[in-house]
């Protein structure tokens, strides 16, 4: 049954995520704990999503702006190696605060709880008429890569924070997620690496076919996705961005994932 149901939220979420640029670790990863246990869910998670992002690499990578990869990847991939090293060495991190709610024991920590804060004051921009034409300068693209790089290497929540930069960046659809995918490549290259360690120990070899089944799920709703492109428009774009960062945002400050 975990087949099943791990295969169908790989693919309906990669449809999804193929325009948003982000998703698809943050809803599997919840799925796959379902299952099994949070360190071999991580690491499941994870090889699922790079191996889809490789994918979309042949699919719209070539779409990607050089520019753009300079300013913002370079930072991203950085951060990122710093993030997931602090990860690796933070001790008895404590909850910001706790609660109990459905018959479940919610914790939000704060990392957490401040990208949540930092997405929804994104969303909120794209969803009002007044930031519709506000762009962000390209001299900001390091700093959104730096923050996206280093949350995302810190606790795998890279992509939303990306989107909500590159949205206001100036590209085209076709540029914004050819660009994502590439940079969401290197930075899950980069945090991947530096969390080896703790993989080889999570028992991957053991569940080849699951995390095989669920990698081509996931490029079966990204090749939809990408057939699906040329008939959406880029408010669209903008406006899917918004909302997902928004349940995004507050299933991060209310500790549901």
């Amino acid at each position: 049954m975990e087949y099943v149901i791990i295969a169908v939220t790989a693919f309906l979420v990669a449809i999804l995520t193929f325009f948003s640029g982000f998703g698809l670790g943050t809803i599997l990863t919840p799925v796959f704990m379902v299952f099994f246990p949070v360190e071999l869910a991580i690491a499941l998670t994870g090889v699922v999503h790079f191996f889809n992002n490789i994918y979309k690499l042949f699919l719209v990578g070539r779409n990607a702006n050089k520019d753009v990869l300079l300013r913002f990847g370079i930072p991203a991939v950085i951060a990122a190696f710093f993030g997931a090293w602090l990860l690796l060495n933070i001790n008895d991190v404590q909850p910001l605060f706790v609660y109990d709610a459905f018959g479940k024991h919610m914790e939000v920590y704060p990392i957490k709880f401040l990208i949540s804060i930092l997405l929804i004051l994104f969303a909120t921009m794209d969803l009002l008429p007044w930031f519709n034409k506000l762009e962000f300068g390209k001299d900001k693209l390091p700093l959104g890569g730096a923050l996206s790089g280093f949350f995302g290497g810190l606790s795998g929540n890279q992509g939303a924070l990306r989107s909500a930069f590159l949205i206001k960046a100036g590209l085209t659809k076709e540029v914004f997620i050819g660009t994502a995918v590439v940079i969401s490549t290197l930075v899950d290259f980069t945090r991947l690496s530096v969390y080896a360690t703790q993989f080889a120990t999570a028992g991957l070899g053991d569940y080849v076919p699951l995390v095989l089944c669920a990698t081509l799920a996931g490029i079966a709703g990204s090749f939809v996705g990408n057939r699906l492109l040329k008939k959406v428009t880029l408010r669209f774009l903008q406006v899917t961005v918004a909302i997902m960062l928004i349940l995004l945002s507050l299933a991060l400050g209310a500790g549901l994932i």
